[in-house]
């Protein structure tokens, strides 16, 4: 094989692959159907590349798994509404507390870092799993690094494995994409057949 950046990718690709935790997406499975059965709802938090990753999964677990899902990046004039008036660091932990988030949701943290406080990394991530804590919320999360905050309190976070220094933020962000793709894929989880 030629020796290019695109080799060098998909190397490293199939070598996380490899490495995923697979015992914790299949906790995480569980969960996520045990969240179902107690009707409780699903948000997904998430910043930059993360956000729109967000999005696409309220998608496919509200559709193919039937989970009641949101994403406050969704709603850009909530969130840009916030920020101007409330500041940055507090848009997700106001949001968990007017939509009443409670024992039987959970939150879902898709983030490169996972949030740091002490770096001033995503401290909108740590304000809002702290909060969650607070209200009982499980916490579930794919991240990267090792893993921040989320998983340092999450009860099930799946950490992408670092390969690349360079790379860490694009491997993390297509990992979370590969994870929820094998969530919402699960026999366990999946109630709607894709159409292709």
């Amino acid at each position: 094989m030629t020796n290019t950046h695109s080799a060098t990718y998909f190397e490293e690709v199939a070598s996380i692959a490899s490495k995923i935790p697979t015992d914790a997406i299949e906790n995480l499975v569980n969960e996520l159907a045990a969240l179902r059965e107690r009707n409780g709802r699903l948000f997904f938090l998430g910043v930059g590349g993360s956000a729109g990753n967000c999005g696409h999964a309220v998608n496919d677990f509200r559709k193919l798994c039937g989970i009641e899902s949101y994403a406050p990046t969704d709603n850009v004039s909530e969130l840009t509404a916030r920020t101007n008036d409330e500041g940055w660091s507090t848009v997700f932990s106001e949001w968990l507390k007017v939509s009443r988030a409670n024992d039987k949701d959970a939150v879902f943290v898709f983030s490169v870092g996972g949030g740091n406080l002490e770096r001033n990394v995503s401290p909108n991530l740590v304000e809002a799993v702290k909060e969650a804590k607070a209200r009982k919320l499980k916490i579930f999360g794919v991240v990267g690094r090792d893993g921040g905050f989320t998983r340092q309190v999450g009860d099930v976070v799946v950490v992408v494995p670092t390969v690349a220094e360079s790379r860490v933020t694009p491997h993390s962000e297509a990992f979370q994409a590969v994870v929820w793709h094998c969530l919402v894929s699960h026999p366990k989880l999946q109630v709607m057949a894709t159409k292709w």
